[in-house]
């Protein structure tokens, strides 16, 4: 029971890692990425689609993301899309494709940016504290049921705070690797 718990917390930790990696991968840090248009939702068709969903997204140029449309009629909707979003991206259709040229970044948006990161950042380890604190209990639960005993509590619940310590290191490791990849002018 008690190994079930901490396989549980540890599969929700590695989830909450993933979403901060997904999450800074659609960061924009100056330089053309894909991911930084995986957030990008299209009213198309009669209902709403991601982008990656109608086109072919790539980055033939560091500075540069084309976006080439399966079907040349949502073209107008793809760009209502990218205007609409958060990305502050001005898109150039050529008729067949679009392209999207990312700005330098200025000092101002990269500090701005490293607070986004350190935000999302804190928001994770809070959800990692989180999962111990939902597995720390659960397991206080079966001891108050006389189902495991004091040593047995005190096993997992160091086994699940050397788990926590291990995942806020990941997070601090990726927080330090986005806050230089903003940084590279």
């Amino acid at each position: 029971m008690i190994k079930e718990i901490i396989n549980i917390a540890d599969e929700k930790m590695n989830k909450s890692i993933n979403v901060l990696k997904h999450e800074f991968a659609s960061m924009k840090a100056g330089r053309a990425n894909p991911t930084m248009l995986d957030r990008i939702h299209v009213e198309c068709y009669g209902s709403l689609m991601q982008l990656s969903q109608l086109a072919n997204i790539s980055a033939p140029e560091p500075r540069v993301l084309l976006i080439q449309p399966w079907d040349k009629s949502s073209m107008k909707d793809i760009e209502k899309a990218i205007l609409k979003s958060d990305l502050g991206l001005n898109p150039s259709n050529d008729g067949t494709a679009i392209r999207l040229i990312i700005p330098e970044l200025t000092e101002e948006t990269r500090k701005n940016l490293i607070k986004t990161v350190k935000k999302a950042g804190e928001d994770a380890k809070i959800a990692i504290r989180s999962i111990r604190r939902d597995a720390n209990d659960r397991i206080k639960a079966l001891k108050k049921n006389n189902e495991v005993t004091e040593d047995e509590v005190k096993k997992s619940e160091d086994t699940i705070q050397k788990e926590t310590d291990k995942f806020i290191k990941e997070i601090d490791k990726l927080i330090d690797t986005k806050e230089k990849e903003i940084m590279v002018v």
